[in-house]
């Protein structure tokens, strides 16, 4: 058996936070600012197996991996069995902790072709899949994917889940809500629970976790081996180490100060110039810069002065005038 099966059972065991692929946020440079700041797993943006069989450069830049990605796996997604099982077995070339399938995106113009949670209209091609992808590779293959398309009489996760350990899927990550309610309406964590009643193999629960509280209540509630965070992570990825002192320390940790948010938007600036060039690399961090400024004093006309300038020289320039200003108001 490959090695990494028990990598990753090592690391469900100690109740991980798990950065959850999200498309455009989690790539390289992302990744390392999240493990910077105490997470565990972390995941690529979701990759679709047809470019990445084509070759796309966009779809290959997503599946490599830097020398400190050790702790990373990549998820694919696609409505093709078969080519999901050939892309899995080239994602494996990158040398992954695991694989993961996306049978969770709710997003019309993917689930509306059959990938993504479009997998959930048919719960038996979507066991044979899994078997397919997992019989493909030798590292462990995991799913993510929601509780159903629509009402609970259209559930299907609890047999589902079940039926994906049967397969081979070594873990299940479970986003709470249906596919119907893309990210509105509070998510349900008791259908992780009820999922994790009936196997053996680790649940992880997503949706909602949008603080070390929520994730500790989710763990405490549900049962389940660790917690996968989303949108909270886009801007405030100090959540991780937030998330990381009150499970493992029982610690609550102070939020953090003015200082650290100015130094993250330049550490992330500066990676993202590094990683894409000038001034794509400024642009592509402006979604981030909001949160990381959320709460400071100015934060408003500052995150206005940042959204209008497109040179990393500028950027810096504005945040170290803000930080000298907040330097000798004290």
């Amino acid at each position: 058996m490959h090695p990494n099966f028990a990598r990753l059972r090592e690391l469900y065991a100690a109740q991980p936070v798990i950065l959850a692929p999200m498309e455009d946020v989690t790539d390289v440079v992302f990744r390392r600012l999240c493990r910077s700041l105490g997470n565990e797993i972390g995941m690529t943006e979701f990759v679709n197996v047809e470019g990445l069989l084509r070759g796309c450069r966009n779809a290959k830049r997503k599946i490599r991996l830097a020398e400190d990605d050790t702790l990373t796996a990549i998820q694919i997604y696609g409505a093709d069995p078969e080519r999901l099982a050939e892309a899995a077995r080239f994602a494996e070339e990158a040398e992954p902790l695991f694989l993961d399938i996306n049978c969770g995106c709710w997003v019309p113009k993917i689930c509306g072709r059959g990938a993504g949670a479009g997998w959930l209209r048919e719960p038996a091609a979507m066991v044979a899949m899994a078997k397919m992808v997992v019989s493909s590779v030798k590292i462990p293959v995991t799913v993510k994917t929601r509780i159903g398309l629509g009402p609970e009489s259209h559930m299907p996760i609890v047999d589902l889940a079940r039926r994906l350990e049967d397969a081979g899927v070594a873990a299940l990550t479970i986003h709470c809500r249906t596919a119907n309610m893309g990210h509105s309406g509070a998510a349900d964590w008791t259908w992780a629970a009820k999922a994790r009643e009936v196997v053996s193999i680790p649940v992880i629960v997503n949706g909602d976790v949008k603080s070390a509280e929520d994730a500790k209540r989710a763990i405490d509630t549900t049962g389940c081996a660790g917690v996968m965070v989303g949108r909270r992570a886009i801007e405030h990825p100090w959540i991780f180490r937030e998330v990381h002192a009150l499970l493992r320390e029982g610690k609550t940790v102070a939020p953090p100060t003015d200082e650290e948010r100015l130094d993250l938007c330049r550490t992330h600036l500066r990676l993202n110039v590094e990683e894409r060039t000038e001034p794509y690399g400024v642009r592509v961090t402006r979604r981030h810069l909001s949160g990381y400024l959320s709460g400071m004093r100015g934060a408003s006309a500052l995150r206005q002065q940042l959204n209008t300038c497109d040179s990393l020289e500028g950027c810096l320039a504005i945040l170290d005038t803000a930080a000298s200003t907040r330097r000798t108001a004290a």
